[in-house]
């Protein structure tokens, strides 16, 4: 079994659950992640195991290159031609298909001689390209979970990853519609959401002294979809309203000096903290439980990127915060509006700032939604059974009971 693709907390709760469920896989990725999300000691053993691709050794790439037309002879034209002439979204794509056609000639080569039943890419973009390529030159069934800029911001080639694809994973009902809508067959669908293990996360929401601030948690990678900025914005009219709080927002990235810079103009260093610091997740029940709510308000960024599900989102509410969010992609499966936690439109301000004050001024509200919103993570986000779709397909593919 080879499963493609990690740098992302969720991918190695996956892998964990996988292999909990004796389903042998070797770990392949194109590149090492830029930045670590575990301290334990399994997922740096998969990590350590994981075969990357890039860099490409010179010498071996080329005579598996060189090699590819004897050793997979039909396969390697027919993909090659599909690589030249298939539908793409635009001429760089179509460049950058044919070297990721290439590309998956190395790596097909380099797996000769394993035994491969199957190949899943975890992201449907560059790695999912690879993974199809390679699929179809080694003639082996393939499927793929797709799940924000891999289908908007950086798509590529999606008609025929959906035509040649075994199954397909969707994340949401959002997913699940997007795909019926670019061509896929109902057979063909499976929701299995990106969930996490509730037994790591003890709902224990803090018990607020009397006269202490409101503490406002949000978390994720500093860059626009996670709607950080509108966040501070939310916070200033927050404070312009008397509202006696604070916000800690933890995470690194490349908006982090933009941030800062924000908070600085709208003179909020005493009510916004940004950590600037990355979130291990062994460390994520200690810091929500220094908080009252939590909010991640997701937007569509202009470069096209957006979340999918957000994991983070799970894991404060699993640690018993109610929590406020955006109407986008998936989230509505996860947080149901006045239920589960409360939603806004993305980069509506005003909006957001109303939902936090609304949850900062009535307790027994927050209570409500906090116990719902673990209720149903615990129904429907656990990974001991929201995994089961995908272990379903990959046992049918290793013909095992």
């Amino acid at each position: 079994m080879t499963v493609r693709g990690i740098g992302a907390p969720w991918v190695g709760n996956e892998l964990r659950v996988i292999k909990r469920h004796g389903i042998p896989f070797r770990l392949n990725a194109l590149n090492r992640p830029a930045e670590g999300y575990f301290k334990s000691h399994d997922i740096a053993k998969i990590e350590r195991e994981t075969t990357y691709i890039y860099p490409l050794p010179i010498a071996a790439a080329a005579l598996n290159i060189a090699a590819a037309p004897l050793r997979f002879r039909g396969r390697f034209f027919a993909a090659l031609w599909n690589a030249l002439t298939g539908p793409r979204e635009s001429v760089r794509n179509r460049l950058v298909g044919v070297l990721h056609f290439f590309v998956a000639c190395h790596w097909a080569g380099m797996l000769r001689g394993d035994t491969v039943s199957h190949i899943h890419s975890q992201w449907i973009h560059s790695g999912g390209t690879v993974a199809m390529y390679g699929a179809w030159l080694m003639d082996r069934p393939f499927s793929f979970t797709g799940h924000a800029a891999d289908l908007f911001r950086e798509r590529a080639a999606l008609s025929d990853k959906i035509a040649r694809a075994d199954f397909i994973i969707c994340i949401s009902e959002f997913h699940r519609q997007f795909y019926i809508e670019h061509g896929a067959g109902l057979e063909k669908l499976h929701i299995a959401y990106c969930g996490i293990d509730t037994s790591h996360f003890t709902p224990n929401r803090r018990k607020r002294p009397e006269h202490e601030p409101v503490h406002i948690l949000s978390s994720g990678r500093l860059v626009a979809k996670k709607g950080f900025a509108e966040l501070i914005a939310a916070c200033a009219i927050l404070r312009d309203r008397g509202l006696a709080f604070r916000c800690t927002i933890a995470g690194s990235g490349p908006d982090e000096a933009d941030l800062r810079a924000q908070i600085a103009t709208l003179d909020l260093a005493d009510w916004v903290t940004l950590t600037g610091e990355a979130l291990q997740q062994e460390d994520i029940p200690a810091f929500m439980f220094t908080g009252d709510i939590y909010t991640l308000p997701c937007i569509w960024a202009t470069d096209n990127d957006v979340d999918g599900l957000p994991q983070m989102l799970m894991e404060a509410m699993a640690c018993g915060l109610p929590a406020v969010s955006t109407r986008l992609v998936g989230i509505p499966d996860l947080i149901r509006d006045g239920d589960t936690g409360l939603l806004v439109e993305p980069e509506d301000v005003e909006a957001l700032a109303k939902a936090l004050m609304r949850l900062a001024e009535d307790e027994n509200l927050a209570k409500k939604l906090a116990k719902a919103g673990r209720r149903h993570l615990e129904d429907r986000f656990d990974l001991q059974n929201s995994l089961d779709p995908l272990i379903e397909q990959l046992r049918k593919k290793l013909d095992t009971p």
